[in-house]
């Protein structure tokens, strides 16, 4: 969901009091940016501010996003993640520079803490957040998951993640969730960053490819699926089918 009025005040502020650093963690919070500069006919101005302060990008699609721009980041993640990020900046002394994070519809402690820590004058921008599902679709979500139902579960976003565990505690079914994600579902994840997350959570198992992709995600599960874990689980799961069947 876009945050208009956030996206309008924050690029206000960032033309009136342009930053030392600009850091993006996206790049469709980049491009949403972007589109309300548009909007506000101020793009032009912003972009040339752009171009005179340093920027740190987090992740392949925020440096692509940057690069269509003609802006080059002096420093990116070495994985993709928010602690890869953190990684690139503290090759840099950051006491009392202004810096202005573009966040990627969750806050990010870690990062604003970090940032506190070395002396930096930082504010955040969120140009849109996530909205979790109807409640009845999680409920159905746990409950094909718990019951077996489902031989995998996808995710691919760490609010995604957030979510399901926020709303299996409240019901109480976060064991019971755990249970199964460590028994006979196969928690998947599009790429290593949601995978934190998962693994954050406390669960153990979980199948990503290196590569941030829909498609390599599924060839993972497919290889998973040939170890002997993978069809050791396999055939609990259709063994179970069929009893139940």
């Amino acid at each position: 969901m876009l945050d208009d009025i956030d996206l309008r005040n924050g690029i206000v502020s960032w033309i009136k009091n342009p930053p030392q650093w600009s850091v993006f963690t996206t790049g469709m919070g980049l491009d949403a940016l972007f589109d309300m500069a548009e909007d506000m006919g101020v793009a032009e101005a912003w972009w040339e501010i752009l171009r005179s302060t340093s920027i740190a990008a987090r992740g392949y699609k925020t440096v692509n996003a940057l690069k269509r721009r003609n802006l080059v980041p002096v420093l990116r993640d070495d994985d993709g993640s928010i602690e890869g990020l953190i990684r690139g900046l503290s090759n840099h002394d950051l006491s009392r520079s202004s810096i202005i994070v573009q966040l990627h519809g969750d806050p990010a402690p870690r990062l604003m803490s970090w940032l506190e820590e070395q002396g930096a004058n930082s504010s955040q921008i969120l140009p849109y957040r996530h909205i979790a599902p109807p409640e009845g679709a999680l409920e159905q979500l746990i409950l094909d998951i718990v019951s077996g139902q489902v031989d995998a579960v996808a995710f691919t976003s760490g609010p995604q993640v957030r979510f399901l565990l926020e709303y299996a505690d409240r019901q109480g079914k976060r064991q019971a969730l755990m249970d199964a994600l460590h028994g006979p579902v196969v928690a998947l994840s599009v790429g290593r960053v949601t995978a934190q997350g998962l693994f954050e959570a406390g669960i153990e198992r979980v199948v990503y490819p290196e590569e941030e992709r829909m498609g390599s995600m599924i060839v993972e599960l497919v290889k998973f699926y040939e170890t002997e874990e993978g069809s050791r689980i396999r055939r609990v799961a259709l063994d179970t089918a069929e009893a139940e069947g």
